[in-house]
């Protein structure tokens, strides 16, 4: 059960965890593992790329005649056994899209939040009166010092669309090297 927090540190209330996060999740690892998985295989971008020998310019001719040289006989100089010659069955531009059901990706996110809540990895923080205007006041109010917020694990700050300090937390929050700032419509 995460704490409510404000701005200056202080513990201001109790927030229980959301139903959903009750049930015992240690066997959708696999679901959890596909979703990671097709976030990563989509950002690729597939564009590695070589080319064949029909698509390197020259070797039209044959480079010596067939018989009576005593060498093998050859037909291009851009076959593959070439310097400079073709590459055989080297990489094509392909997509990496993989598709997950609706349901999956869901239960995926809901899982791994349930994770964290189960770990108190979550740290709910009250913003009232969002009056920070330096990084520095945002790292001691969120980290305790601003070394703690160099060093300390990654932390992903989620705030509500549509709220009035989101702008200013995004301010304060980007030169944070291991913060990073997002509103819950981006989370999927």
């Amino acid at each position: 059960m995460p704490n409510v927090i404000g701005l200056n540190g202080d513990v201001v209330g109790e927030r229980n965890a959301p139903a959903a996060f009750d049930r015992d999740f240690s066997e959708k690892l696999d679901v959890i593992y596909r979703a990671v998985h097709r976030e990563f295989a989509n950002t690729r971008a597939g564009t590695a790329s070589t080319r064949k020998r029909d698509e390197i310019s020259g070797g039209g001719r044959k480079p010596w005649r067939q018989k009576g040289t005593g060498r093998a006989r050859q037909g291009s100089i851009r076959s593959p056994q070439w310097r400079h010659g073709g590459v055989v069955f080297g990489p094509q531009p392909r997509s990496y899209v993989e598709s997950l059901n609706k349901k999956e990706r869901r239960l995926a996110f809901v899982a791994a939040l349930a994770d964290r809540f189960a770990n108190d990895a979550v740290a709910i923080f009250d913003a009232g009166d969002f009056g920070i205007e330096k990084t520095a006041a945002f790292a001691k109010a969120i980290f305790g010092s601003a070394k703690a917020a160099r060093k300390g694990p990654k932390t992903l700050i989620v705030c509500r669309r549509g709220e009035p300090h989101a702008a200013a937390i995004l301010r304060v929050s980007r030169n944070l090297q291991r913060v990073a700032v997002t509103d819950d419509g981006a989370l999927d």
